[in-house]
């Protein structure tokens, strides 16, 4: 308890930051939340057929801690926000469908739990069970998911063991794990019509409390579940001026083996601009990233997939379904492209 309240008077403190400390992520209870730390989210991205029928899907929970409120004792005092948002991507429709939640903690509204996924907002909800699958249910405006993710691998410790650098200085790292490679089954609804769906899945759990350099706006980031069962990982922070200035990722291949890349040993190359209507910011739709592991192409499978989450988390965000090519042009997996801070600058 001294800790934690060390902790939450130091972090109220402007610009107040420390690295964070190696240690062993330890599950089941690093899959709950960490309301010590100022950022944490919960994402899931994948793909799923219908027949001949193609989607993506997405659905993030965040945990912010409100640094203002945490020596205050009423219990209506905010003291952690969550927010959450949810689309589905229609291929065939060419469409993207979005919503948003957020609420503070508490009162039976909203909650996330310490002792394992478990996330609550209203309606929506998150959930991992004893078999370690996590339901999903979201119903939403114009569309809604009722989907299950069962893991059919190992987690992946991103960073040195769960400890991922996110820029030149210490301070700037999350605490962070992926699950690839789960498979994902359910239902996706969109205008009322029901579609009974299987596909594939990849979880991003992160917490940290000082992500970004001062001088970063956002990042790209991709997440690929490889058709042979591997998974590729690959981001960079980006200035202002949208030079890199950090970069990491890993491959894990499909017999398990991991290869964690250095800040050095990426490149990343965005082409095919695509403007948006709305807020008028610029996105690459294919991007070539060089990696240890190889070169690839990531290829958005539809323009607009910008997501406006002022509403939630502040941002507008371009999140996708997308293709993985390799050097020769084939398809090698198929994932999500994340870009932020082409609309504004990032804040978190």
């Amino acid at each position: 308890m001294q800790r934690r309240a060390l902790l939450a008077l130091l972090g109220g403190l402007p610009g107040f930051a420390w690295a964070l400390p190696p240690r062993t992520l330890q599950f089941p209870r690093d899959y709950g939340s960490h309301p010590d730390l100022r950022t944490e989210w919960w994402y899931i991205t994948g793909h799923a057929q219908a027949g001949e029928r193609a989607f993506g899907f997405q659905l993030t929970f965040f945990r912010s801690r409100v640094d203002e409120t945490q020596s205050l004792r009423s219990a209506f005092a905010a003291r952690q926000l969550v927010f959450a948002h949810a689309a589905v991507t229609d291929l065939q429709g060419r469409k993207l469908w979005h919503d948003q939640r957020i609420a503070r903690a508490g009162f039976g509204i909203a909650s996330a739990s310490e002792e394992d996924t478990d996330l609550r907002l209203r309606d929506w909800s998150l959930k991992r069970d004893k078999d370690g699958a996590y339901a999903a249910s979201l119903p939403a405006s114009g569309f809604g998911m009722a989907l299950r993710f069962a893991p059919t691998q190992p987690v992946l410790l991103q960073g040195q063991a769960g400890l991922s650098r996110k820029g030149p200085d210490a301070e700037q790292a999350s605490y962070y794990y992926s699950e690839p490679q789960l498979e994902a089954t359910g239902r996706l609804t969109l205008q009322g019509r029901a579609f009974e769906v299987r596909g594939r899945a990849w979880l991003d759990h992160e917490w940290s409390e000082a992500l970004m350099h001062p001088d970063a706006v956002g990042w790209d980031w991709v997440g690929m579940n490889l058709d042979d069962g591997g998974a590729l990982t690959a981001f960079r922070l980006r200035r202002r001026d949208g030079s890199a200035l950090w970069f990491g990722g890993s491959m894990r291949s499909a017999d398990g083996r991991l290869r964690v890349f250095g800040p050095d040993e990426l490149r990343f190359e965005g082409t095919q601009p695509w403007t948006s209507p709305r807020t008028r910011a610029t996105y690459p739709q294919r991007w070539r990233i060089e990696t240890p592991a190889g070169a690839f192409t990531v290829q958005a499978l539809l323009d607009d997939q910008e997501l406006d989450s002022r509403g939630s988390t502040g941002g507008v965000y371009w999140e996708g379904v997308s293709d993985l090519l390799d050097a020769a042009g084939r398809r090698v997996g198929r994932g999500y492209l994340e870009m932020t801070g082409y609309a504004q600058p990032l804040k978190l």
